[in-house]
């Protein structure tokens, strides 16, 4: 049997917590000096395992809060585990958070080629695809303003043009099929297209079960963490909409993606006792 491209082993991302919210930094350091603080554990992965192989789609599904995104973010090197391995083999493409790394400072086509070196991406190979980036996000006119000028839509439109013109043949997903107007979706969704025919692997976290049942093969469904079913498509959709009708909550749809930066994830720790 053929190595997985991406595989997961009994992952964990724990964090610690204070047990009550502590309003002001003056509190929180007067708390710490008088050992007066307590923690507890957050797992926003607990023991979670599964295997892609080459040139399939696995979707993710969940409600809010289910460690989605957090699975792609380990999947994508940016969130190390605290507890299992995440396994990697191939040249990743990751769509996870559109505009992470760009500056505001520098203008769209600076930032090109400083966001393509943040993906690995030699300035020679930024320079031979910088027409066709250009020409997908639709901002021509724009490309030599500064970044500050651009509305968050264009910064969203010029992530996602830079990370998906690239050669690789693993692609992650976080949402990214409500990037822009319509027209521009469409554009996305035949872009993704053609990975997938082009047998590029997919990691592909969203709460469109539509999009999820259309693309993939596989699915994994994670709950507050844990891996509660994996399998075929069709079957674990049915599995996860059968469980939120039963508990009364309907799967929420996230907030569309406007190209607004994301907050950063909270940093993991080791769990124990706080000093």
């Amino acid at each position: 049997m053929a190595e997985p491209v991406v595989e997961f082993r009994d992952v964990t991302v724990a964090y610690r917590v204070p047990d009550r919210r502590i309003p002001t930094l003056k509190e929180w350091v007067v708390r710490r000096l008088t050992s007066r603080i307590r923690w507890h554990e957050r797992r926003a992965l607990d023991h979670v395992s599964f295997r892609l192989e080459g040139g399939s789609a696995l979707g993710v599904i969940g409600a809010n809060g289910a460690g989605k995104s957090t699975l792609l973010r380990v999947a994508g090197g940016i969130l190390p585990p605290t507890g299992g391995q995440a396994l990697v083999r191939g040249r990743l493409a990751p769509i996870i958070e559109l505009g992470t790394g760009f500056e505001l400072e520098l203008s769209g086509r600076e930032n090109v080629f400083f966001s393509g070196a943040l993906l690995g991406r030699s300035r020679a190979e930024m320079a031979a695809r910088f027409a066709e980036i250009v020409d997908f996000s639709g901002l021509a006119e724009s490309i030599e303003a500064p970044l500050r000028t651009y509305s968050t839509g264009m910064v969203a439109r010029l992530a996602f043009a830079v990370a998906t013109a690239v050669d690789a043949n693993i692609l992650l997903l976080d949402e990214v099929l409500a990037v822009g107007d319509e027209a521009f979706r469409r554009k996305c969704q035949e872009r993704i297209s053609s990975f997938r025919d082009r047998g590029v692997t997919i990691l592909f976290v969203s709460h469109d079960l539509d999009a999820v049942r259309s693309m993939c093969d596989r699915a994994i469904w994670l709950d507050r963490g844990v891996l509660r079913a994996s399998g075929d498509t069709g079957e674990v959709v049915a599995r996860y909409l059968e469980f939120s009708a039963s508990v009364g909550a309907c799967p929420e749809p996230e907030p569309a993606i406007d190209g607004g930066l994301p907050p950063e994830p909270a940093r993991p720790v080791e769990t124990g006792p706080a000093p």
